[in-house]
């Protein structure tokens, strides 16, 4: 198939970028209402883009033009929770993304089971293996939808040690949930690791093109 971008409508260009960019982390984020309820929404495209300070960056569409109840609460309240949802707790999260009344909690209605945050207000899923506490730090729109990018500092990281080898994040223990094309999603295949590469390799290599 060949076709240029332009002569896409709008989901026929979702279900490209939705395809090709896989398997995408989940955002499983935890934010609350102006009323004081828990909302909890998956959002299959988010990222770290900075370490110093940690900062999370969401990619959050808009529905039919109206802006996400998580942006809503994130930019009135200035925090949310970014959880991590391990493959065993793949129905809960599947579920958490149906449209619910701006009130309703998410958590509440699926026996969701919620932590106290150590920074922050809204809470955490309890059996997150990782959950990180983010202040509201920008909002940022691109496109002509509009979609909001919501970058989050984080300010607290909760890791469970469960999920730890070696005072580092085991991805096999922590066996986190990707997103695929369509309503779809994956495990983690083989993990195949590799000694860091310098520069004198990466110069043999070179060398050894025809």
């Amino acid at each position: 198939m060949e076709v240029a971008a332009e002569a896409l409508d709008e989901a026929e260009c979702y279900k490209l970028l939705s395809g090709a960019v896989v398997p995408r982390p989940i955002a499983w984020v935890s934010s609350l209402t102006e009323g004081g309820s828990v909302n909890l929404a998956p959002f299959s495209c988010y990222t770290f883009v900075s370490t110093v300070p940690p900062l999370i960056a969401i990619s959050c569409g808009r529905k039919f033009g109206v802006v996400k109840d998580t942006v809503s609460n994130a930019v009135r309240s200035g925090e949310f929770v970014v959880n991590v949802a391990s493959h065993d707790m793949l129905d809960a999260l599947h579920h958490s993304s149906a449209e619910l009344a701006a009130d309703t909690s998410e958590a509440e209605a699926l026996g969701i089971e919620l932590a106290a945050s150590h920074a922050l207000a809204a809470p955490r899923v309890a059996r997150a293996q990782i959950s990180m506490e983010c202040r509201t730090r920008d909002v940022i729109e691109f496109g002509t939808h509009r979609t909001q990018l919501l970058i989050g500092e984080v300010v607290w990281f909760h890791v469970k040690d469960e999920c730890l080898r070696g005072g580092r994040i085991d991805t096999a223990l922590l066996d986190p949930i990707g997103r695929v094309g369509g309503p779809n999603y994956a495990r983690l295949g083989a993990i195949e690791g590799k000694e860091p590469v310098a520069t004198s390799s990466v110069d043999a290599a070179r060398n050894r093109r025809p």
